[in-house]
């Protein structure tokens, strides 16, 4: 498949489109590489763009008074990815966002998604149901921290995204559940004692 069709069969699952419309869409992205350990986004710098991500994977965190960094999010093939408060309010970035493999991206800028949500109802349609997607998202991940153990938050993640699971490093993954990445390892091998 090629890429700017990706990006038409990720959007028609929301909104049916025309064959102008696919025309329009296709040219407001732009596909660009991404080195591992390259960085798309930086703080004190407005995220000009929204990346949908081809293949690779991401990893967007900030880092607290003390150095010590929080991942705040992932992103892995047919996943989207920026610092939202950044990009969606055009102010500089708080978090950084590194590729964690090479990778390759679709890029938006915020100008383009602009014009395309004024031009067409449908296209505004589907960024609204990403958003209200992300918010709930947002929301659920909220109470988890609040509400669940680390064990508990660790296994809900394995049974929801075994991919990324598989594909960050550890010490990433303990960052995003929030745990050590000592801890994370003795979760994990209790969990393979059991199954043993």
């Amino acid at each position: 498949m090629a890429h700017e069709d990706k990006i038409v069969e990720y959007v028609s699952r929301y909104v049916s489109l025309s064959v102008s419309e696919v025309a329009q869409l296709s040219v407001s992205f732009k596909e660009i590489k991404v080195k591992k350990r390259q960085f798309i986004v930086q703080p004190n710098f407005v995220a000009q763009h929204r990346y949908y991500v081809l293949n690779g994977a991401f990893r967007a965190y900030v880092v607290d008074d003390n150095g010590q960094d929080h991942t705040i999010a992932f992103a892995i093939d047919d996943w989207w990815i920026t610092d939202y408060n950044s990009y969606i309010l055009q102010q500089p970035a708080t978090m950084f966002v590194v590729a964690l493999e090479d990778s390759a991206v679709l890029q938006m800028d915020y100008k383009s998604e602009q014009e395309l949500k004024s031009s067409n109802h449908k296209f505004e349609t589907f960024f609204r149901i990403r958003a209200e997607r992300t918010a709930a998202f947002m929301q659920q991940r909220i109470i988890s921290n609040l509400t669940q153990t680390a064990e508990e938050r660790f296994e809900r993640f394995v049974e929801k995204y075994p991919l990324i699971v598989q594909r960050v490093p550890q010490y990433a993954l303990a960052s995003y559940l929030g745990m050590t990445t000592e801890f994370l390892s003795r979760i994990r091998n209790k969990r393979t004692t059991k199954k043993s």
